[in-house]
This record gives C-alpha cells, sequence and structure tokens, in this order.
C-alpha cells in the first residue's frame, strides 16, 4: 500500500482554496467584525467548527428577515385594513394581504382560468408565481373574517419567502467557493430585510440564484431548467442570457451556452404551454399588463412625465426603454470583447440586470431584491455595498412617505413630489455608482477584489480560467491573458490593513 502523502508533498493546486477573509483584506469589514472580538488572527484554528460560513450566513438572513417582519408589526395588526395612508406613514405596505382577496384568492378562483371581478380581469403574474400564490391560498386556513384570511395569507407566504431568502444566502455563499464570507453583505442588507415580503420576488430571485450556483459547478443545462423556471416567476432572469452568450462566444463555449438556452427555453415552454394552451387570455395579461401600464413609480420617466407639460407617451416609453436596453447590451457586449481580461458572470449580470431595472418604466422598491445577489458577487466590497444600499433604504422611505402625502388629503402627511423626485435620482445615482466601481474593475482587473486574491472567474463555471477565443484587440494587454492556474491568479494583491499580523 502507497503512503499516504504529507501535506508538504501535497502539490498546492491539489489542496483545499484557502477561504478568503474579508476581515483581512476590506477595511469596513475588519472594523465590523470588533463588534465580535476583531478580526481573525494568523493562527486561527478554521475549519473544526459547526460554525460554518454558510450556516452563519443563513442564520444571520434569517434573523434579518425576521426583523424585516417586525418592521412590518404596525401593518400586520391594522394599518393594512384601516386607513388610508397609515401603511405608507409606517412604510409597512405589502401588495401579499391586499391581493387576497383582490385576485379572488379568497374566493377560490383559480387564477388564469377565472375571470376576476373589477378592473384587473386576470392575475397579472407570471405562471409559476401565480402557483407560489395559489398554494399560499391553500395553506391558509378559510375560518374567520376576511381580515383575519388576509392576516394569515401574509403569514403563510413569509414563511415561504423566508425558504426562499435561506436558499439565496446559501448559494451566494457557494458560489464563489473561496469567498463564503461574501454572503454576509446579502444577509446584513438593510433593503433585502425591508423589501423581501412586499411581493414574491424571492421566488424567482432564489431560483435564479441557484442557477448561478449550478453554472458556477459548470452544470449548464441544470442552470438553463434552473434560468427558464425563474423566468417563468418574473421576466428578468431571461437578461442573464445575453451576457452569457458574449461571454462564450469570447471564450468559444458554444456548447454550454446552447445547452443553457435549451435548458430554459424547454422548461419555460413545460410551464407556460398548459396555460397558454387552456387559458391564453388569462396566461397573456402578464405581458399585455406589462405593455400596456403607465409610467409608474421610482423611474426617471416619472420625473419627465411630472415635470413636463407635454408627457411621454405610453408607446414612446415602451420604445425607448426597450431601445435603451439593446444599447446597454450591446455597450456591454463591446466591453466584453475589448476588456483586458474577459469580465467575470457575475459583473456582466448585474450590469445587465441594472440596466434594465434603471430604463424601465417601473420601479417598485422591491426590485432591488433582483440585484442585491447579483452586486454581492459582482462586487463584494462593504463601502461600495453600503453607499448603495444607503440610497436604496432612502428610495424606500421615499416612496411610502410620498403616498402617504398623496393619499392623506388636506393634512398633507409625508413628502411632497419634489421630494419623491429626490429619493428617485438617489436611487439611480447608487445604482450608476455600482455598475461604474463594475466597469471599472472590468477596465482594470487588478482593482477587482475577487481577482485580487487571487482568482479567475469563480462564478463563471466553464469559462473559469478558459483562453480566449474571439477578441477585439482595444484594450488588451498581455498581463492580463488567462492564467495557467486559474485557480489562483495574482492580480496585485491589496494593501495590508493595520490589524494584519497580530493574533486575537
Amino acid at each position: 500500500m502507497c503512503p499516504m502523502p504529507s501535506a508538504e508533498t501535497t502539490p498546492a493546486r491539489v489542496r483545499e482554496p484557502e477561504t478568503v477573509r474579508p476581515t483581512r483584506e476590506d477595511e469596513i469589514a475588519a472594523a465590523g467584525s470588533e463588534l465580535i472580538g476583531g478580526p481573525l488572527g494568523r493562527r486561527a484554528l478554521t475549519g473544526t467548527s459547526w460554525w460554518t460560513p454558510v450556516r452563519v450566513v443563513v442564520l444571520v438572513a434569517i434573523g434579518m428577515f425576521a426583523l424585516g417582519l417586525v418592521q412590518k408589526a404596525p401593518c400586520y395588526d391594522g394599518a393594512w385594513f384601516f386607513g388610508a395612508s397609515s401603511q405608507y406613514t409606517h412604510a409597512c405596505y405589502s401588495d401579499i394581504p391586499h391581493l387576497y382577496q383582490g385576485r379572488g384568492f379568497a374566493d377560490g378562483l383559480v387564477p388564469y382560468f377565472d375571470k376576476l371581478p373589477g378592473d384587473m380581469d386576470y392575475l397579472e403574474y407570471p405562471v409559476l408565481t401565480g402557483v407560489f400564490m395559489e398554494v399560499a391560498s391553500w395553506l391558509t386556513p378559510g375560518s374567520g373574517g376576511i381580515q383575519r384570511q388576509e392576516q394569515w395569507y401574509w403569514f403563510v407566504n413569509t414563511g415561504m419567502l423566508m425558504v426562499c431568502a435561506a436558499v439565496i444566502a446559501v448559494c451566494v455563499s457557494r458560489t464563489h467557493r473561496r469567498r463564503p464570507w461574501d454572503g454576509l453583505l446579502l444577509a446584513l442588507a438593510p433593503a433585502f430585510a425591508l423589501t423581501a415580503t412586499i411581493n414574491w420576488d424571492l421566488l424567482a430571485v432564489a431560483l435564479t440564484a441557484v442557477a448561478m450556483l449550478m453554472w458556477s459547478r459548470g452544470r449548464a443545462v441544470a442552470f438553463g431548467v434552473l434560468l427558464g423556471l425563474a423566468t417563468a416567476a418574473k421576466l428578468y432572469p431571461l437578461v442573464l442570457l445575453g451576457p452569457l452568450l458574449v461571454l462564450c462566444w469570447r471564450a468559444g463555449k458554444w456548447r454550454e451556452f446552447f445547452q443553457a438556452v435549451g435548458g430554459a427555453a424547454g422548461t419555460w415552454l413545460v410551464v407556460n404551454v398548459p396555460v397558454m394552451l387552456f387559458a391564453f387570455e388569462g396566461w397573456s395579461k402578464f405581458y399585455t399588463f406589462s405593455h400596456d401600464r403607465g409610467i409608474d413609480f421610482g423611474s426617471f420617466w416619472l420625473i419627465w412625465s411630472q415635470n413636463s407639460s407635454n408627457p411621454p407617451s405610453i408607446d414612446f416609453v415602451n420604445t425607448t426603454a426597450s431601445a435603451l436596453v439593446v444599447l446597454s447590451f450591446l455597450g456591454i457586449a463591446a466591453l466584453t470583447f475589448t476588456a483586458p481580461r474577459r469580465p467575470r458572470f457575475a459583473q456582466l449580470a448585474f450590469l445587465m440586470v441594472a440596466a434594465f431595472i434603471l430604463t424601465n418604466k417601473v420601479y417598485s422598491p422591491q426590485y432591488v431584491l433582483w440585484l442585491v445577489p447579483l452586486a454581492v458577487l459582482a462586487r463584494p466590497k462593504w463601502r461600495d455595498f453600503l453607499i448603495w444600499q444607503a440610497c436604496e433604504v432612502a428610495y424606500f422611505l421615499g416612496i411610502w412617505f410620498y403616498l402617504a402625502y398623496t393619499t392623506s388629503g388636506d393634512a398633507h402627511k409625508g413628502l411632497p413630489t419634489e421630494g419623491y423626485h429626490w429619493a428617485i435620482a438617489l436611487h439611480l445615482l447608487g445604482t450608476l455608482y455600482l455598475c461604474a466601481v463594475v466597469v471599472r474593475d472590468i477596465l482594470r482587473p487588478e482593482r477587482d477584489v475577487v481577482r485580487r486574491a487571487g482568482d479567475d472567474d469563480p462564478s463563471g463555471g466553464v469559462l473559469d480560467g478558459a483562453a480566449d477565443r474571439f477578441v477585439l484587440r482595444g484594450l488588451r494587454h498581455p498581463e492580463h491573458e488567462a492564467p495557467e492556474e486559474p485557480s489562483r491568479t495574482d492580480w496585485g494583491g491589496p494593501e495590508p490593513l493595520p490589524h494584519q499580523g497580530r493574533s486575537l
């Protein structure tokens, strides 16, 4: 029998990759760790405790989710049901209890098949989200008054959404193998906790997060299947195929790309075709509603419309917004093909979803959930992440106080229109700021936190460390060529922090 090799004789490339510790490379993470005893020392024994990074991140995420539920307590106790503006002055609004009766769940109507009374004749959500809502209604006790049922419906949904939040936390922590602690950015994100139960977006976000994890492990078909499910729950995950197209083009990974597209298309059809065939009018409501809805909250289009004597028409906004998304994708494609090193998948995914959000005619406050996991993977830097989160929290408060102002009659409690426009501008500027630093990281890979720690593209799966096959020569430099050892690359490490070199 051959003797087991010792650690000294084992090649470095087959060892378990060393976990990146944010407290050793991020000033804000190091300062924040002082609340629990300071950064981990150089001689600390790791890997022997039940408290693994992923478990810690999940428990913190559940704790923050619970705090978000506490923040909704004034509405649960009455503001959803009494007073026109109290749910806005308490900033605790949620669609969930209102749509229990408003979309026929209280009356046992079947989504997409049964027509609804009132202005909205069918459920205006994609099929998989409608299934989620229907399952929650099955679990809601039908006894008691309608207020009690709506409270239970919200409570059942929050339980299901909390599972989605835990799944997202696990996936974000595990997508970058060497950076599980980056998941704390998501777990502690205040905008994530505040908006998690406004609507059902967490379902699509969770499916997208699992899809990203599958792609990072090289499982293209599983990625496609999960992305198809995510697109059947919300439209935005579809845009991730755009960045994947240009990255696979540059790396020559066409087989994996078409496997992903085939899996996504096939799964989306399996979910949607049965409803399309037997309830086409109800199924198409989501798409016709998205096309026909007017300029709405949170967009720069609203600022334009409310400050113009000749506001843009819906057709103009639809056409222009679509053109801006296409131009954004072309810009991302040009960036991909001319960047000195192929961008990371998470970077381009964040940029594309951000472009979709910034140009859209509506920005509901829960849309920030789409970006948070991608932002963590694209730019895991506490300073930039917290700057962006502060802008999103300001917008979260701004929209509710604006609605309080518009629904409180002559009392005018809340934020007037001009103040709300400043809140929108702050949201736009915060998102653009994060986009700018991600673009800078792409153009200067030595500034990228992930690559500076020695990785290439840990969320890229087959793209990680792959050689280029198609490049426009623009900004490409020899020092940024694909590394021979993709697991560790010297991109120019960070300056040591003052606390480094000392143990607890």
